[in-house]
C-alpha cells in the first residue's frame, strides 16, 4: 500500500515509552502546551536577528510561524522542525545595505531582493537533493568547510558589534554589563530556561538599564510611549524587494550555509529518534528555500531550522510534528500584535550591541563545534589552508571586484573555501 503525504498521527498512550515519535500526537491541550514551549525557545532569535539587520521584528516572528507551516506541508508532517530567523544572514545583509545598526533598515528592498534569489538557489538545491540524494552535498561541503564558513562569519561580524556601542562610554559600560547579565544566565540557569539564556540576559541587562538610565539619568532613558499608543492588533510592517546585483552576489550564496545546517539538524533529529529522516532531506531544503522566498517577498527575514527547538525536542523527547503547527499559530497570533512590537522596539541599543557581541562570537565557536564533532583533523596541511585563508579573508572582510559588482569578504571568504577544499582534495588523492 503507497504511503500518503502525510503520516496518520497515532495517539501516544501513557506507559509507551519516553519517545513520541514524529508520526505520533499528544492529546490536544498536551499539544498545545508543548507549542506554547517551542515558541518561547525560538523566540529569543527569531526577534533578535531582525533588530540586528533593522526588519520588522513583529513581520519576523509573523513569517516564522508562516515558514514553519509551509515547510510542515512540503516535507509532508515527516520532519519536526521551527523555521526562524537565520543568522547567516546578519552580515551579508549589513554589507549590502550599510546598516548603521540602529532603527529601521532604509534599504531593506535590496536585502529583501537577495534572500528571495538565495530562497530560490536553496530550493533548487532541494530538488536536486530529491532527484540525486546528499552525497554531492556532502563531497563538496565537508564539515572543515562548513565550521570554516561558519567561524568566518562570526568573525566577519566583530567589528559591526563593537562600532555600535563605541559612541559614548556610557553605551561601551552597558554592553558590557549585558554580556555579564548573559554569561550569569548561561551559568546559573537550568533546564528549558537555559536553552533561552540570551533572552534571559538580555531582560535583565533592559532592567539595569531602566533602573540607571530613566530611574537615574545616566543615559537616555526608555520611551515606553509607543508601547501606550500601538493596538493589541494590527498589522506588522510589509516591504517591497528590489533586485540589484551587487546585493544578490553578496546574499544569495548564504544558501550554502543553509543547506550544511538544515543537513546537520535533521541527521541529528533523525539520530535522536533513531529514525531515517534522509529520505526527506530534498523536500526539507525545498520547504526551507520557499518558506525563505515567501518571508523575503513581504519584508521579513530569511528563515532555517531552529537547533533551540530541537534542544526542546532533545530535553522532553517529544518529536511530534504537529506540535510545531501549534507553534507556528502562536507565533502568527503574536506577529499581528503592533503592542507587541513595540515592546520590543524599546529595548535600548547599548543592550542590543552586547548582546550582539555575544551572539557573534557564539557563531564563531559554532564553527569550532562543527570541527570537534565530526573530528577535523587540524593537524592537516590541507584543512590548516582551507581555514586560514577563510578566516582571514573573512575577518579582514576582503573584497574582490567581479565585472560591475563587488563581492564581500563573507561572499570571497565561502567561495575560497569550497574551491580550496575542492582542489586540494583533488591534489591529495593524485
Amino acid at each position: 500500500m503507497a504511503e500518503g503525504w502525510f503520516p496518520k498521527w497515532r495517539l501516544k498512550g501513557a506507559g509507551e515509552g519516553a519517545i513520541v515519535a514524529p508520526d505520533e500526537r499528544l492529546s490536544l491541550l498536551q499539544t498545545g502546551v508543548m507549542g506554547v514551549q517551542h515558541a518561547v525557545a525560538m523566540f529569543g532569535s527569531t526577534v533578535l536577528a531582525p533588530l540586528l539587520m533593522g526588519f520588522d521584528p513583529n513581520l519576523a516572528i509573523l513569517m516564522s510561524g508562516v515558514g514553519t507551516l509551509i515547510f510542515f506541508l512540503i516535507v509532508g508532517g515527516r520532519v519536526p522542525s521551527y523555521l526562524g530567523s537565520s543568522f547567516a544572514f546578519i552580515g551579508v545583509v549589513i554589507a549590502a545595505t550599510g546598516y548603521a545598526g540602529s532603527g529601521a533598515n532604509p534599504q531593506i528592498g535590496l536585502a529583501l531582493g537577495g534572500i528571495i534569489v538565495c530562497g530560490l538557489v536553496y530550493a533548487l538545491i532541494g530538488l536536486v537533493v530529491m532527484a540525486l540524494g546528499t552525497g554531492w552535498i556532502e563531497r563538496l561541503l565537508p564539515p572543515v568547510v562548513t565550521g570554516a564558513i561558519v567561524t568566518m562569519i562570526g568573525l566577519n561580524l566583530a567589528p559591526v558589534a563593537v562600532a555600535s556601542v563605541s559612541n559614548s562610554a556610557f553605551e561601551s559600560w552597558m554592553a558590557m554589563v549585558t554580556v555579564l547579565c548573559i554569561g550569569f544566565a548561561a551559568v546559573w540557569s537550568r533546564g528549558l530556561a537555559q536553552r533561552l539564556l540570551i533572552l534571559l540576559g538580555l531582560l535583565s541587562a533592559y532592567l539595569v538599564y531602566a533602573v540607571v538610565a530613566n530611574g537615574f539619568g545616566l543615559g537616555t532613558p526608555i520611551d515606553f510611549s509607543p508601547v501606550f499608543e500601538a493596538p493589541w492588533l494590527g498589522l506588522p510592517v510589509f516591504s517591497s524587494p528590489s533586485f540589484e546585483l551587487g546585493a544578490i552576489a553578496l546574499i544569495a550564496p548564504v544558501a550554502v550555509i543553509l543547506v550544511a545546517e538544515n543537513l546537520g539538524h535533521i541527521k541529528a533529529v533523525g539520530a535522536m529518534t533513531e529514525r531515517n529522516l534522509d529520505p526527506w532531506i530534498g523536500r526539507a531544503f525545498l520547504g526551507d528555500g520557499v518558506a525563505t522566498m515567501v518571508s523575503g517577498s513581504v519584508g521579513g527575514t530569511g528563515v532555517t531550522t531552529y537547533a533551540e527547538n530541537i534542544g526542546v525536542m532533545a530535553v522532553t523527547r517529544v518529536f511530534s510534528t504537529l506540535i510545531f503547527v501549534a507553534a507556528a499559530l502562536l507565533a502568527i497570533l503574536l506577529g499581528f500584535s503592533p503592542k507587541f512590537g513595540a515592546l520590543i522596539q524599546t529595548i535600548p541599543g547599548p543592550v542590543l550591541g552586547g548582546t550582539s557581541i555575544v551572539v557573534f562570537g557564539l557563531i564563531a565557536v559554532a564553527g569550532a563545534r562543527i570541527w570537534l564533532q565530526n573530528g577535523v583533523d587540524l593537524g592537516d596541511t590541507k584543512h590548516l589552508i582551507v581555514i586560514a585563508a577563510t578566516l582571514v579573508l573573512g575577518a579582514g572582510n576582503f573584497h574582490l571586484a567581479i565585472g560591475g559588482f563587488t563581492l564581500d569578504g563573507i561572499g570571497t571568504a565561502t567561495f575560497t573555501a569550497i574551491l580550496l577544499n575542492l582542489i586540494l582534495v583533488r591534489r591529495s588523492r593524485v
